[in-house]
């Protein structure tokens, strides 16, 4: 609904918008909790090797069959960028569910996310110009390195500090306000960096799982 009619309609579609994106990211926020820094340097190389194959073999899956199907090739180029952008929170919680989430998982899928920013920007960026305009990917690269700065500053110095000489004022309920109030914070960061409000919520939740309250 509202798209089957023998279902009742739903009229207000902003709204049911908003809850599912405030869903995500609880969802994310609440996974972030079960990574961490130190996990995804240990696994760092093979991460970044296996993230970077992962990525590259599907894109040419992707471009040779849109390009079987006599597709142009901005429809192939897509067509492969999609099946290259693995849906992390869905695989995230399959592999928490079944016990099969490793240090190797966790690193792979961050860095795939991480990449699939860039691959969007660039995608994007080559519909509308039809070509890779260098001043808009350096833009947009640098917008990435910034936040990921950020996230590696704020987790390992400036968070752990106030919740440590806060600790003595804070019981068990106000500790969550206060989480939920930074998880919804760094979410209105990323979205006016560029982000998506899902990346937000996980890197404050991977930012407060380096915490002794996490």
């Amino acid at each position: 609904s509202p798209h089957v009619p023998l279902t009742p309609s739903v009229i207000d579609v902003a709204n049911i918008h908003t809850w599912s994106e405030i869903g995500v990211i609880f969802l994310l926020f609440a996974l972030g909790l079960e990574f961490s820094f130190k996990k995804l340097v240990k696994v760092g190389g093979t991460a970044v090797i296996a993230a970077c194959t992962i990525i590259f073999c599907m894109i040419l899956v992707g471009i040779f069959v849109g390009w079987s199907f006599g597709w142009q090739r901005m429809d192939c180029l897509y067509l492969g960028g999609m099946m290259a952008i693995s849906y992390t929170t869905i695989i995230y919680k399959a592999f928490y569910d079944y016990g099969m989430m490793q240090k190797l998982y966790e690193g792979i899928l961050i860095l795939e996310d991480i990449l699939a920013i860039v691959l969007m920007v660039m995608l994007s960026t080559m519909a509308v110009s039809q070509n890779f305009e260098g001043s808009e990917m350096v833009y947009s690269i640098a917008k990435l390195l910034f936040f990921l700065i950020l996230w590696f500053v704020v987790g390992i110095y400036i968070i752990p500090t106030f919740l440590k000489r806060s600790r003595k004022w804070m019981a068990n309920e106000t500790l969550l306000i206060v989480s939920l109030a930074l998880c919804f914070g760094m979410v209105v960061v990323a979205a006016k960096v560029g982000f998506s409000a899902a990346f937000g919520a996980f890197i404050m939740g991977s930012i407060l799982a380096e915490t002794v309250e996490a």
